[in-house]
């Protein structure tokens, strides 16, 4: 009878243990913090931590600040296991903070934040923490062009494959034109991006773009619209991109409303020597894509153009950016430095 009792106290006692396992709160904690540093693709360092109260299926999604949230470590590898001794670990891009959050399984993280999000619609536990060290950063670089006021990217993107922008690459001369370039410095290609201060809505975008006939077939020129927060309207993405995609033989412009692989949401061409204003027209349900020769839309010889009434984004908080990047899934990169000029940026509601 006293066998009998032990085992009947074991099993009380492992039954406990269990009920104490599953109250136990959700939360994440950092054991390994990285260094506070301005970001870019090649600064990477360690992260690490633990999470309890974790069930099956649940994840550790990283978040590193450096202007916005990132997520970590890239945008297609947005989740970090927990393993079965409750710690977590990953390698990471560098910013001035970081985030831990605990998710359920299934939940979408979106590419960039504002802010992190709030308790709840799959976001169990949230944790944050301070880079370690003193972040020395300079002030950001605004451009005054074409009327408008625009923002200097400093910080790294996955457009193209991980790039770094260093806001040297975009400066306007005394003509009042916009130059990118795609430069290699330090021994690392980096990239150039300006965004608008601000929405503009539906109505007419027109750039004018000179020569271009001779662009590196790993570069890629962008003329877009793009909203980091809104991840089912395609983030309000529509694009003018010039690029051969590190194909020679491809065709050196397409027009695209997202998401790109739906293949009546690209339309194809050869943009031509000299100067090209490349415009489009933004309505409810439509957009018209149109390229002429010359300095001013609808007055050149037009040499392309396109209609999209499918998947055509409702106005939000889209921002007007243009960029010049290394197309990195090419086979080879730049054979040099490359550097456009854009000579006018023209908005008519």
């Amino acid at each position: 009878m006293r066998w009998l009792g032990a085992v009947v106290l074991l099993g009380t006692t492992a039954a406990g243990c269990r009920n104490a396992t599953a109250t136990i709160e959700p939360s994440v904690q950092f054991t390994t913090i990285p260094p506070a540093a301005v970001g870019g693709s090649e600064r990477m360092a360690a992260i690490g931590g633990r999470a309890l109260g974790v069930r099956p299926g649940q994840q550790i999604v990283i978040y590193t600040k450096s202007g916005v949230w990132w997520v970590q470590p890239l945008t297609a590898q947005p989740f970090t296991p927990v393993q079965a001794d409750s710690t977590w670990q990953n390698t990471i891009h560098l910013g001035s903070e970081y985030a831990a959050l605990l998710v359920e399984d299934g939940y979408r993280p979106p590419h960039t934040r504002d802010a992190l999000p709030p308790i709840g619609d799959g976001v169990i536990a949230i944790a944050t923490v301070r880079g370690t060290g003193d972040l020395f950063t300079r002030p950001p670089k605004v451009l005054t062009f074409g009327g408008y006021e625009w923002d200097v990217r400093d910080i790294p993107s996955d457009r193209g494959g991980p790039n770094d922008y260093d806001p040297d690459n975009a400066w306007t001369d005394a003509e009042g034109f916009l130059h990118l370039k795609l430069a290699k410095r330090d021994g690392r290609w980096t990239s150039a991006e300006v965004i608008l201060k601000r929405g503009l809505g539906h109505g007419t975008y027109s750039f004018t773009v000179g020569d271009i006939s001779a662009l590196d077939p790993s570069a890629a020129l962008g003329l877009l619209t793009w909203d980091p927060l809104v991840v089912d309207q395609n983030h309000r993405e529509m694009d003018i991109e010039i690029s051969r995609w590190g194909d020679p033989k491809t065709p050196n412009a397409q027009y695209v409303v997202q998401p790109f692989y739906v293949p009546a949401n690209v339309a194809r061409f050869t943009a031509p020597a000299g100067t090209l204003t490349h415009s489009f027209r933004w309505e409810p349900g439509r957009v018209v894509f149109s390229t002429v020769r010359g300095s001013r839309a609808g007055q050149g010889e037009r040499v392309a153009g396109h209609e999209f009434t499918s998947n055509v984004p409702t106005p939000g908080g889209e921002r007007v950016r243009m960029n010049l990047y290394y197309f990195r899934y090419g086979p080879v990169p730049p054979q040099q430095d490359v550097e456009v000029v854009i000579e006018r940026f023209l908005y008519v509601p």
